[in-house]
């Protein structure tokens, strides 16, 4: 396997001068040699221009990209050595699922004894080895992306494999078993992966370290738990979680925290590290982010709740959703910013219309100045 050193951008359009005409902006950062990482963002922001980029399909329009200390930025797939999987099967229908998965080793001239026992291994480890001499064509498309994902991984030799979306024609219930599949065959062989996909579920759960991806630009690279816990930016906070991290704007008057429509006219005081605190001060505005799962029901004596009014209290099964309003909450005064909670069977006594106080401030909840985390 292959450490992987960008230091790249990419932009369709001829001289670009603004961040919007980058397709990729500038970015620096390194695939270790036998890592799992995760490219995930939505459509459109850059991860599969980035996959390209590292694939030598598409060439960089700015800086260079190096496997194990060469540069390789005008060097083709074939010469990279790399092994890359697709949205949809790419693989041979005339061939049986064997020949399909042998192909790769066969045309490189790998000994016959050597070809099978690779084949019959990597057959085993996605369930294939019942179907090694059908008829490709006949396969259902799961079936085909499951031989698809053979043939990726095979070959004991290549620099990386690379993932782009691979499991969007695959059965919901497949789904999860390959991911684990995928997961299993990491630990055993420390291949290098790259994993494109908008999926947060197959990046947290593959990934060793996830790149979340936004408008061309890596706002964080974390583990699942980093991202989950400390989101970098607040787009991080909307997108890793269901739902996603609840944001209030803010502001710091006379050493204390103002929240923005909470028309009780509280001022909050939640212990602070020393840093913290006076970057808020020198902000003087700024956002509050807090988990669903890290918001509790608690009484108006407490001095880091919130007062909100319940708008919808939904009974999901393993828990509760509360749905609540901060803006005019205890004066009834109009709708405005929305807090979402994740609670136990205490929310069941809750109403649309009841007044409540949730506990905003906890050593959970998050601070953003220009939309990026202080700490």
């Amino acid at each position: 396997m292959t450490r992987i050193d960008l230091d790249l951008a990419h932009a369709y359009v001829p001289d670009p001068q603004r961040d919007e005409d980058y397709a990729l902006l500038p970015l620096r950062f390194t695939f270790e040699d036998g890592g799992a990482y995760a490219l995930l963002g939505p459509s459109g922001c850059g991860k599969t221009t980035l996959l390209n980029c590292v694939s030598g399909l598409l060439r960089p329009s700015q800086g260079t990209i190096h496997f194990d200390g060469k540069d390789v930025t005008a060097a083709s797939p074939q010469a990279r050595n790399i092994a890359q999987v697709f949205q949809f099967p790419v693989i041979y229908d005339t061939m049986t699922v064997g020949e399909n998965l042998a192909f790769p080793l066969r045309n490189r001239g790998v000994p016959a004894a050597q070809v099978k026992e690779r084949v019959g291994r990597v057959a085993e480890m996605l369930d294939l080895s019942s179907s090694l001499d059908r008829r490709a064509s006949g396969l259902a498309a799961d079936a085909k992306q499951k031989i698809s994902l053979g043939r990726g991984l095979v070959r004991q030799d290549v620099s990386a494999i690379l993932f782009d979306e691979p499991l969007t024609v695959i059965d919901p219930h497949l789904k999860w078993q390959l991911r684990r599949k995928l997961k299993e065959i990491h630990h055993e062989f420390r291949l290098t992966l790259i994993y494109v996909t908008h999926d947060q579920t197959e990046a947290l759960t593959f990934a060793d370290q996830v790149v979340v991806m936004s408008r061309g630009k890596a706002v964080q690279v974390g583990s699942a738990e980093a991202l989950f816990e400390k989101p970098a930016h607040t787009f991080v906070g909307h997108f890793i979680g269901s739902p996603g991290m609840n944001f209030l704007s803010a502001a710091w008057r006379d050493g204390a925290i103002e929240v923005e429509g909470d028309a009780s006219g509280r001022r909050y005081t939640p212990p602070l590290a020393p840093h913290i605190a006076a970057a808020l001060q020198a902000a003087g505005t700024f956002r509050i982010g807090v988990r669903p799962e890290y918001l509790s029901l608690s009484g108006e004596g407490d001095p880091l709740a919130m007062p909100v009014r319940v708008a919808r209290a939904q009974d999901i099964g393993t828990y509760w959703l509360v749905t609540a309003t901060v803006a005019g909450a205890m004066a009834n005064t109009g709708e405005g910013a929305t807090l979402r909670a994740r609670l136990g069977t205490e929310a069941a006594a809750l109403n649309a219309g009841d007044a409540a106080w949730l506990a905003v401030f906890n050593r959970h909840t998050c601070y953003y100045v220009n939309e990026e985390l202080v700490q």
